[in-house]
């Protein structure tokens, strides 16, 4: 009898001893267990690189653009390092949703994190690997991780990290939050991260209003942007949309019928590409960033971190209105266009700064291309040659940039041939901006015309300010003042002159303030003494350096736009003045309020004396220097504002305001040796009016923003001072028309 064998095992169910083989395979099954155990320890506990701990998974953190909000409640602009809002899920169209569980994970309400049966199918069916990764896991890769790895070995490691995260995903947040931030991490292309960004890129439209085949559109770029893209590639795009559709057919999110009529729709893109040069406001946007750049410095976030500007999203509520920057802009546009051709015809064949060609020399040595070779070590003789070797330069134009062979020194004559201008708007009782155009095109020159720090000489857009002094301490409005020289004998026998050098007569303040003439200013300068126009200057927001001189009548020295358009508030505001301000309220991506606007006002003169300035700026639109807002702008209703033209018509202005509305242009080119050689060309009326003419006209037929024709309030307690000057003896009317600067 042949010995038993013996068995290294256990006794099987039925007393039977198992083979070996048996009991290898479970120590083998249970080593592997053991060991994916074991590397799950020590990766959750970073013992293969570093895991999110509890407090980022409770609060998943991704880069989210700071939006700009207009008053009107539209998103004109974004700060970012990449370009995503953050959207709550019922803030999502259910097409979107629909489209993404269709396409990418059919199972998802059926899982927890980790898909087994699509896992079993991608390791049987090998190559098939995306269809094994969750919606989870896609979310646990954007958030914590730092994209998808390139050898095997490390893409099974970050699987790993994966799944763990994904679970504990699952475990922290219901399926519809889940969902809402997969779709905020995900790259849409084209400059858009997360759905709300992609929504107003590609449709530009809230996220909640997406159609079906715009919201398959969208999740069918999740595949790759860049292959798939509209822009480049329509047909590809067009297909893979059609294919999104068809799986949501498949999974019942659609009847058939209608996807056949969704498929057969064009991709129907209504592009708003987003960036820091393009879009609406971009100067304004651009002042905006210098000033919160500053202002995050002295805030933390919910993190105790220093808030930043690019990563946190905070929702910056700006007084602008995007209609009425809209129309600003399209003013603008048109103006400068025909005021360039205009000039261009002006100077035809020659250089419109004559002589003074240091202005060339000038703009060679603050080039950046200038600064770049010489920051390389290259020598002056170098650079010139440089300067002066033909090359590809992008240059701008009225009808769009152009790649063009020229040199860098040929480059420079033609953009010093460029007239810019500067425009804002503001609500004279609460002070807000509503509008603000810093140049003509961002894209070509940098230098805001508008900040205020921008300053130019002002002319004769100042003489109001005279004048307001002159009422506030008595004067008669109507008395007549001799239209003859004036001599400053303690300022060197200063003797300004008229524009035309006519003189005789007499006329009132009314008078020569509507034809701008400067004897009369001049006149009152002298009763009332420099002092008590800088102080006046400095009650209505007026910080630039004032020097106590006669001359100051004429307005010889330089303002901004933002300041001379504050200061004329003043009169539309009852003699108030209110500082001019663009940040209503900032909130974090939470809606917890970190600044609120406090206004800041200060009573200047009384309100009689405010109604008669306007009165008497009422002249100068009515009858006076500005009459083309009546005559060829039609404006309805009460208008008032002063025209302004400095010597050598470098600078052109016009402020004017509606009982509602004040607003101010100046148009000049960067380089005073640069300008007109008549007034009647590069006078204020003729450069700077017609913006506010344009500007006014549009706002005013836009049913949306309400701004009727209206007259200027009568103050409550009457007017004592005398308007009425029809008992005064002045010399016939056709010779007033000759006085002055009609072109001013």
């Amino acid at each position: 009898m042949s010995p038993e064998p013996v068995y290294l095992g256990n006794i099987s169910p039925k007393g039977e001893a198992k083979p070996l083989w048996i009991n290898r395979v479970w120590i083998i099954y249970s080593g592997f267990l053991g060991v994916i155990a074991f590397f799950f320890m020590i990766t959750i506990y970073g013992g293969l690189g570093s895991m999110p701990d509890f407090q980022d998974l409770e609060n998943p953190r991704s880069n989210l653009a700071s939006e700009i909000i207009s008053s009107d409640g539209e998103t004109i602009g974004k700060f970012y390092l990449q370009n995503r809002s953050y959207t709550k899920f019922h803030q999502i169209s259910p097409h979107v949703i629909n489209a993404l569980i269709a396409t990418e994970d059919i199972r998802f309400y059926q899982h927890s994190g980790i898909d087994l049966r699509a896992l079993i199918r991608a390791v049987v069916f090998v190559g098939r690997d995306g269809g094994a990764s969750t919606i989870t896991q896609q979310l646990a890769l954007n958030l914590f991780g730092e994209g998808r790895a390139k050898s095997k070995p490390a893409r099974v490691l970050q699987k790993i990290k994966e799944w763990i995260i994904a679970v504990q995903l699952e475990r922290r947040y219901t399926k519809q939050e889940i969902l809402a931030m997969y779709l905020n991490t995900v790259d849409f292309g084209y400059n858009s991260f997360g759905i709300s960004s992609a929504a107003q890129t590609y449709f530009k439209k809230d996220v909640k209003k997406l159609d079906i085949h715009e919201a398959a559109l969208l999740i069918g770029l999740l595949k790759g942007t860049s292959y798939y893209s509209p822009v480049r590639h329509e047909q590809r795009c067009l297909d893979r949309r059609n294919t999104v559709i068809n799986q949501m057919i498949k999974y019942d999110f659609l009847e058939p019928a209608l996807g056949d009529e969704y498929k057969a729709n064009p991709l129907g893109l209504d592009l708003n590409p987003q960036g820091h040069s393009v879009g609406l406001a971009t100067y304004f946007r651009e002042v905006l960033r210098q000033e919160l750049a500053e202002w995050v410095k002295t805030k933390t976030n919910e993190q105790g971190e220093p808030l930043n500007l690019y990563k946190d999203g905070l929702r910056i509520y700006t007084t602008i209105d995007s209609r009425m920057q809209e129309h600003a802009e399209d003013a603008v546009r048109v103006q400068m266009k025909s005021l360039q051709r205009e000039f261009d015809q002006h100077w035809l064949g020659k250089a419109p700064w004559g002589e003074f060609t240091e202005i060339i020399e000038q703009g060679m040595k603050r080039s950046a291309r200038y600064h770049t070779l010489k920051n390389e070590g290259w020598s002056e003789s170098a650079i010139r040659k440089n300067f002066n070797e033909p090359t590809d330069i992008n240059l701008f134009s009225w009808k769009g940039f152009k790649n063009v062979k020229m040199t860098p020194m040929d480059s420079i004559r033609y953009a010093k041939k460029f007239l810019h201008t500067g425009f804002m708007a503001m609500d004279p009782q609460t002070g807000f901006i509503k509008a603000w155009v810093g140049g003509i095109d961002i894209n070509f020159s940098q230098y805001d015309h508008v900040n205020p720090s921008a300053k130019r000489q002002v002319g004769s857009s100042f003489k109001p300010l005279v004048y307001t002094v002159a009422v506030d301490n008595g004067f008669d409005p109507c008395q007549p003042i001799p239209n003859s020289p004036v001599t400053f004998e303690e300022f060197e026998n200063w003797t300004p002159q008229n524009y035309d050098g006519k003189v005789g007569g007499s006329m009132s303040m009314f008078r020569g303030l509507a034809l701008s003439v400067n004897n009369i200013v001049a006149y009152l300068m002298k009763q009332v003494g420099p002092q008590p126009v800088i102080d006046i200057c400095r009650k209505m927001g007026i910080t630039s350096p004032l020097d106590p001189y006669p001359s100051l009548c004429l307005g010889s020295f330089d303002m901004s736009v933002y300041e001379m358009v504050g200061a004329y508030g003043t009169y539309a505001n009852q003699g108030v003045w209110t500082k001019p301000a663009y940040i209503q309220k900032i909130t974090d991506h939470k809606g917890n309020i970190l600044f609120e606007h406090t206004p800041e006002t200060k009573d200047v003169t009384s309100e009689e004396t405010a109604f008669v300035m306007t009165k008497m700026l009422q002249k100068v639109v009515d009858e006076g220097t500005a009459s083309r807002l009546r005559n060829r702008y039609q404006l309805k209703g009460d208008f008032a504002g002063k025209t302004g033209t400095t010597q050598n018509n470098s600078d052109g202005w016009f402020i004017g305001f509606h009982p509602n509305l004040v607003a101010g242009a100046w148009v000049g080119a960067d380089d005073r040796a640069v300008h007109f050689r008549s007034t009647s060309l590069g006078g204020g009326a003729n450069t700077a009016l017609p913006i506010f003419g344009l500007f006014m006209q549009k706002v005013m037929a836009d049913s949306r923003l309400n701004l009727k024709p209206a007259s200027f309030p009568v103050p409550e307690g009457g007017i004592s001072i005398n308007m009425d000057c029809s008992e005064y003896a002045y010399e016939k009317a056709e010779d007033e028309d000759s006085w002055g600067d009609s072109s001013d």
